[in-house]
């Protein structure tokens, strides 16, 4: 994830927007075949959900702790 941080974004994977890190997310599992930046239709859409899968998560006290 820092490497495609650097190379798409151009910050650390720390600084990234929610968009720019469901972007990448977005890539895989082919991230040769597929680029987050400029993003395709097809990284686009798989970003867009993978955003409103966030979303739907945020708050979730499970998802907490596990990110701490």
């Amino acid at each position: 994830v820092q490497a495609a941080a650097q190379y798409y974004f151009h910050k650390d994977a720390s600084a990234l927007s929610r968009r720019e890190a469901a972007m990448i997310a977005a890539c895989l599992p082919n991230p040769k075949k597929f680029k987050a930046a400029p993003a395709g239709k097809y990284v686009s859409a798989r970003a867009n959900n993978i955003q409103r899968q966030m979303n739907n998560l945020e708050g979730d006290e499970d998802i907490e702790e596990m990110l701490k």
